[in-house]
């Protein structure tokens, strides 16, 4: 740490990284540098899910009817181990997310169809690890914020369907760029974020008024008994994040002591020690 600012958070943070001691985890956490700033866990397959159209007749918490989209062209295809081409995480994501047991779930925006996190050349069988035909197959992940769950599809790339499901509950991947923008616009719209849009204003002269004008980061957050206020005790059955914002060409601002529960769209400050 090269230089510590005293602001309405605590501090901005003009440095190239900050130790961070979490008070539920227990663990050191390290900003990451200035090049990785806008990066997530997620690959190119992260990303929002699919509106909702409100359909006449239904109420808010009515749920419409599935819809199985037909998957695009294949269009450019590795083989083997390749990575995955464009064309390929298209096909996947769509062929994944049809049919109505997917298309009943919520994005973290609150919108029809689940969130896409990742879509990754799935590893081969132990009995095709010597096969230079093997199938290649596409794990693509998502999150159910209805439920709470993440789900995880097979694709078979050769065949166009899929060949495995798993829906695992409490188990938190690393967030996506569009679950790191809806935390920061949940933390803005909230009184516990008004530290943060004070020092964007003191380190730009500008008021925060979007997502669009930070760097994200952020971390998921698993809650410990008694280590957090009540409103966060759901925090790893529900899908919490630790943000670590950054002003475009400018500071990190810290707002470590500031938890998202991105499932129940509510802020908490954690207890400084």
């Amino acid at each position: 740490m090269r230089e510590t600012v005293h602001r309405h958070l605590g501090k901005v943070v003009a440095g190239a990284a900050l130790a961070v001691a979490g008070t539920a985890v227990m663990v050191a956490v390290t900003l990451p540098g200035t090049a990785g700033a806008d990066e997530t866990g997620g690959n190119k397959g992260g990303g929002g899910g699919t509106p909702a159209a409100q359909q006449a007749g239904q109420g808010p918490g009515d749920v419409p009817p599935g819809v199985v989209r037909q998957a695009p062209a294949e269009g450019e295809k590795g083989t083997g181990r390749d990575p995955l081409t464009d064309d390929e995480i298209r096909r996947v994501e769509s062929i994944a997310v049809s049919g109505q047991s997917l298309g009943a779930g919520e994005n973290v925006d609150g919108h029809r169809g689940p969130q896409r996190l990742s879509v990754d050349l799935a590893d081969p069988e132990t009995d095709e690890l010597d096969d230079p035909g093997a199938p290649r197959r596409a794990d693509v992940s998502f999150y159910d914020y209805r439920r709470d769950a993440l789900i995880t599809r097979t694709v078979d790339l050769g065949t166009g369907k899929v060949v495995g499901s798993v829906t695992s509950h409490g188990v938190q991947p690393p967030l996506s760029r569009d679950e790191n923008a809806e935390a920061a616009r949940l933390l803005m719209a909230d009184p516990l974020g008004a530290g943060l849009k004070a020092d964007y204003r003191d380190a730009t002269g500008h008021e925060l008024t979007s997502p669009d004008q930070l760097r994200l980061n952020g971390a998921v957050y698993r809650a410990t008994p008694g280590g957090q206020p009540a409103v966060l005790d759901k925090c790893g059955e529900h899908r919490c994040v630790r943000l670590f914002p950054k002003v475009k060409n400018g500071p990190w601002i810290d707002a470590r002591w500031l938890v998202v529960d991105l499932s129940a769209r509510k802020v908490g400050r954690l207890e400084r020690h």
